[in-house]
């Protein structure tokens, strides 16, 4: 190991290596060495700073995976407002609000821009290095984000160029790639995938553990100086192009106009440029451009009288319906997709959109050949809006009896919306089941991926779930991009995963109504998978947080002699089958959860698991025996039952106060 000065020089080379190679990956799209290599340096990096804790910078690399900071989302007061914009909906109103600019100054030049649909924050930099970003909050008091911020790649730790001061708003947003990536993950994993790219951007940058933030593929746009000292800028052009210098990603291809008509001109061609970009904007902003002009116009009490954000309508399209595609999950849940007459929609050909499930359908009429309106939800997801017509004779669309993949009678049991294969042997069912129990959550094999396993699946190298845990990693090496360095990585995640405790397998093998919850209850009640095997749907009932349904599933699971020989070929690959993990005592003991709505900051595992390691317990269902029920946007039902028993309803807000 080095000694203090060896360890003080490695670290700034290895630094400056780190940085050199993450722009050219990053910035450039020119990547000089493997991830591999890249992640071994980090990791080098990160044990010097282990070692050394005295060498750890604020703008070490090593942040931008939130290995050093306690993110507690302090308060943060800004020292300029950081104010919302007033919205136009047509051309008059940009023409009115030119006549309002010209009542105050003369000869204005104005700036027009893509408005971002993302999420404001502030960049505080002093003497060229970042020492803090917050959220906009309310405009005049947000949150400390630092740690999760400085997970984005494209946001300078330390600048070419020791300002005294520098302050700088932008907008960190997703891109429609890393939207459509996560969506495609949570759909095979038969999750609620997000709504569109401005809320998983949102929900990702709020998040308690900053690795969360670091793998959801972020950017951030930088669109304004708040303030600066150090250097004299004089306009909002200049500030732009000076921004550039200093390496910030800002608000791409600005134009300065020299009158409202060309702005009106610019505000369209942005319009039409929309189905192009590679991120999602809701309008465009059009600002006067010089900052002493901005002065003598000033602020209303809520946006300032300088700058106006227009917002483009959202694009309906009528087509008409070809066929319904019927798609099996990993649970068996057969899934209904549209497939219509190509439309353009945002700049895209779209022909295919979610139907949801049979309710959904007969709720719309539903039936072949209608002619439909369609919408993209966040300029992303196609989604059926409406039934506009039905041809002459048309038949109410009516789902499969049995299984479109291996047909099997299919069932939709009562209180439930879906209609499921119940056959463990559906080829449909495979791929998404093997997804499900590598991911996170589940089994955490890093680099057993979708992409990855769609890969092995073809090759002819897994069929089964076992056969994760026998794979020939000689052959793997021979891929075309893998490489020995990958196969070896791969077999170490692997062979890590067998050492996992039993409450992540038994979520991993994708039992039905069992979540990650529940597995973790179902392994701590029973110790080990052969008492579960043995153990009876009353006993099994008789757990504190299962219910009848949930207990005769986990029953007649384990008693099919398809599951107990997978258990088998599992235990003879060496995997655990003992519970190692013990119950949580901390500030949630004693307390039962229900959660409901959708969370800004979290998913509904993220916030289940914060109160699990706090020592809570989660319910589905609100009783008097309920502690607390937190509440999202849209929380149906179970408000409504945890204000008549006078269960204690906790906004988002207030749980973040709870768990600080």
């Amino acid at each position: 190991m080095f000694n203090l000065d060896e360890a003080r020089g490695r670290a700034e080379e290895l630094r400056a290596l780190l940085e050199y190679h993450s722009k050219k990956y990053y910035d450039e799209d020119d990547p000089e060495i493997e991830d591999y290599e890249y992640d071994a340096l980090l990791r080098e990096l990160e044990n010097i700073e282990k070692a050394y804790p005295e060498l750890i910078t604020p703008d070490s690399p090593t942040h931008r995976v939130g290995g050093h900071f306690d993110n507690s989302f302090e308060p943060v007061v800004h020292a300029v407002p950081m104010e919302s914009l007033q919205d136009a909906f047509s051309e008059e109103e940009v023409l009115e609000f030119d006549e309002r600019v010209r009542r105050g100054v003369d000869d204005v030049q104005y700036v027009v821009e893509p408005k971002i649909d993302g999420l404001s924050v502030l960049l505080e930099y002093e003497s060229g290095v970042l020492v803090r970003g917050s959220t906009r909050g309310d405009g005049v008091t947000g949150e400390d984000i630092t740690a999760n911020l400085k997970t984005i790649h494209s946001i300078p730790l330390r600048l070419p160029e020791p300002l005294e001061l520098l302050e700088v708003r932008g907008e960190v947003y997703m891109p429609r790639a890393s939207f459509e990536k996560i969506v495609r993950e949570q759909e095979l994993n038969e999750e609620k995938p997000f709504k569109n790219p401005r809320n998983a951007a949102a929900g990702s940058l709020r998040q308690k553990n900053p690795k969360i933030t670091a793998s959801r593929g972020l950017d951030i746009f930088v669109f304004n100086i708040q303030r600066i000292r150090g250097k004299e800028i004089t306009g909002h052009k200049e500030s732009l192009d000076y921004l550039k210098t200093l390496g910030f990603h800002t608000i791409p291809f600005y134009r300065r106009v020299s009158d409202v008509y060309s702005a009106v001109e610019e505000i369209r061609a942005i319009g039409a440029r929309r189905g192009e970009l590679s991120f999602d904007i809701d309008g465009a902003v059009i600002k006067v451009d010089d900052f002493h002009e901005r002065e003598i116009l000033g602020s209303t009490s809520k946006f300032p009288k300088w700058a106006l954000a227009y917002k483009y309508p959202p694009e309906e399209k009528e087509t008409t319906l070809l066929e319904i595609e019927i798609n099996v999950g990993r649970t068996g849940v057969l899934t209904p997709t549209a497939l219509f007459e190509p439309i353009l929609l945002a700049g895209t050909t779209v022909s295919r959109a979610t139907l949801h499930n049979e309710d959904f359908i007969r709720e719309k009429g539903v039936c072949l050949g209608d002619r439909i309106r369609v919408r993209k939800a966040g300029d992303i997801i196609p989604e059926v809006v409406a039934v506009v017509s039905h041809p002459a004779e048309a038949q109410p669309y009516q789902m499969p009896r049995t299984c479109p993949s291996c047909g099997a009678p299919v069932f939709r049991e009562e209180g439930e919306a879906a209609i499921r294969c119940d056959n463990p042997d559906c080829p449909a069912q495979l791929l998404r089941l093997l997804i499900h129990f590598c991911s996170r959550e589940a089994m955490d094999i890093d680099g057993m991926g979708p992409a990855m396993l769609e890969r092995l699946h073809e090759a002819g190298m897994i069929h089964t779930i076992p056969d994760i845990y026998t794979l020939d990693f000689d052959r793997i090496a021979e891929f075309d991009r893998m490489g020995e360095k990958t196969a070896a990585n791969l077999r170490t995640a692997i062979e890590r995963s067998k050492e996992n405790d039993l409450s992540r397998l038994l979520f991993a093998l994708g039992i039905r109504h069992v979540g990650a919850k529940a597995a973790k209850l179902l392994a701590q009640r029973f110790g080990d998978i052969d008492a579960i095997l043995a153990a009876g749907a009353q006993e099994i009932a008789e757990i504190d947080g299962f219910g009848a349904v949930m207990a005769q599933s986990v029953w007649e699971y384990f008693q099919l002699e398809q599951s107990r020989a997978l258990i088998d070929r599992l235990k003879s690959c060496g995997v655990n089958m003992a519970c190692r993990e013990k119950k949580q005592e901390g500030r949630f003991t004693g307390m039962t959860f229900v959660l409901t709505g959708t969370l800004a900051g979290y998913t509904r595992s993220e916030a289940g698991k914060i109160i699990e390691d706090l020592g809570g317990k989660l319910s589905s269902s609100v009783s008097k025996k309920t502690s607390y029920v937190l509440a999202g946007e849209n929380p149906g039902s179970k408000l409504d039952k945890a204000n008549k028993l006078g269960v204690p309803v906790l906004s988002e807000e207030q749980f973040n106060e709870m768990t600080r």
